[in-house]
């Protein structure tokens, strides 16, 4: 999780400067606003959004699910 929070905040903080910058030429420089939005914004969705996603769908799954037919089989959440 650290390497990849790292990651993304230096990117985003190298590009920091071209993103507000008003000067001569900052017309070309303001299209990176949005990349350094989704920057930031990406790792928190893939370290928070996507596993509690994925933590509701398996416990939503494992209360349709239907009992096993027999004792004697594992059940597959287990294994």
């Amino acid at each position: 999780m650290r390497p990849m929070l790292m990651t993304a905040l230096s990117a985003c903080i190298g590009l920091l400067p071209a993103a507000i910058s008003t000067g001569i030429g900052s017309q070309v420089q303001r299209r990176w606003r949005p990349c350094v939005g989704g920057m930031l914004i990406g790792p928190v969705i893939m370290l928070v959004v996507v596993p509690a996603l994925q933590t509701l769908f398996l416990d939503w799954r494992a209360s349709r699910r239907e009992p096993a037919l027999h004792e004697d089989e594992p059940d597959l959440a287990e294994i």
